[in-house]
């Protein structure tokens, strides 16, 4: 038994941000079925565990069809611009009409409303709208893109499975669903509420690289080593400060006091020269198992590699044989699985509708007029 065993949800298929809330509830047990376009390729690598079904939204007999999902679904997931859903006729009114029970997440860059709400953008423009993007880089350089990770994913998909799993235990209460408005700008200006604190509180300078967590102090930064890798060093409380001397072979004599902003630049070029002494495996060998807030940078394929992640299974082999994080977080009774494999554009368009109640019959009828495939 997993944790949302028993919940239906459609997905509008899309790029990463919606994929990605799907499957955080598919590996808990949910029930996906991704509404594809007819035709369209198969290319989603965050489909593990749902179903396809692929549909012609351009006909009203395709509007119908989802329209029928709809009304035996728990949630429906959209990624699409404002007005987009309603110019198809599958607007929130149209399906909660339906199903008053339907939680109706939709999932965009700049949300409902606001001046921006109409405009195409991508990760990099909702995080600089949020605010995030402005606190990240080193002193003197340009911004620095975090990838894609903080506006598609944890602002973006990860808040809107949070908002979906609220709205499940309201629902609970109310036996209503609800709108949920999803903009990867407010959750990307969300995950920054406590940069927002610092600066107001005095904590925090908006040059980049003067402050403690953004490459400005020493020891909370990145370190080459000999063989050209990095090691990563977040040692911030005086002990575990004094782990990290002791492990570079240092003094508090050798260097200026820790929080001594004026001497960062010395500390910097010192360790810059230690750490440059030995390789990353030689650093992990000293560091390891100690409390100096010290370990390897890890490239993306190296970290199944790694004893720690090994031995947690931070990482699965998935079903089609490709390696890729478990899923998170993990829950002692009903914990998520990712062995389900991945779904082709329609492959499960007939179970689908089968299970909706049509008939054989209508379903080849669908087929044969092009409305699903």
């Amino acid at each position: 038994m997993q944790a949302l065993q028993g919940i239906r949800v459609i997905e509008m298929a899309g790029l990463a941000p919606v994929p990605y809330c799907g499957m955080i509830l598919a590996d808990f047990g949910a029930d996906v079925v991704r509404v594809d376009r007819l035709g369209a390729k198969s290319g989603d690598f965050l489909s593990r565990g749902k179903r396809s079904i692929a549909v012609d939204l351009k006909k009203p007999e395709g509007v119908e069809t989802v329209l029928q999902l709809t009304e035996k679904a728990d949630i429906l997931i959209e990624p699409f611009r404002p007005g987009v859903m309603e110019r198809l006729g599958l607007g929130p009114d149209v399906a909660q009409a339906r199903n008053e029970k339907l939680i109706y997440a939709r999932l965009t860059g700049f949300g409902q409303q606001g001046t921006y709400a109409s405009m195409a953008g991508h990760d990099i423009n909702y995080i600089a709208t949020a605010g995030a993007l402005g606190a990240i880089g080193r002193k003197g350089e340009r911004p620095l893109a975090p990838v894609n990770l903080v506006g598609d994913f944890a602002g973006g998909g990860m808040l809107c499975a949070m908002g979906i799993a609220f709205s499940l235990i309201e629902r609970n209460r109310s036996g209503k669903g609800q709108v949920i408005d999803a903009a990867m700008v407010d959750g990307a200006a969300h995950l920054t509420t406590f940069l927002f604190k610092f600066l107001q509180f005095g904590f925090w300078n908006e040059q980049h690289g003067t402050n403690l967590l953004d490459s400005g102090a020493p020891f909370y930064d990145t370190y080459e080593t000999k063989d050209g890798l990095y090691m990563a060093v977040g040692a911030i409380e005086p002990q575990f400060y004094a782990a990290l001397l002791d492990g570079l072979g240092l003094t508090d004599a050798d260097l200026p006091a820790q929080m001594d902003r004026e001497g960062w630049p010395t500390v910097f070029e010192r360790f810059t020269a230690v750490f440059k002494s030995k390789t990353r495996d030689e650093w992990c060998a000293i560091f390891d198992g100690t409390d100096a807030c010290t370990t390897p940078v890890l490239r993306l394929g190296e970290v199944a590699k790694h004893p720690h992640n090994s031995g947690r299974d931070t990482l699965v082999v998935a079903s089609d044989g490709h390696t890729e994080p478990a899923p998170a977080p993990r829950l002692s009774r009903t914990p998520g699985s990712a062995g389900a494999k991945r779904p082709e554009s329609g492959e499960h368009t007939d179970q689908v509708l089968e299970q909706l109640g049509m008939s054989a019959d209508k379903i080849a009828q669908l087929r044969s007029d092009q409305v699903v495939g």
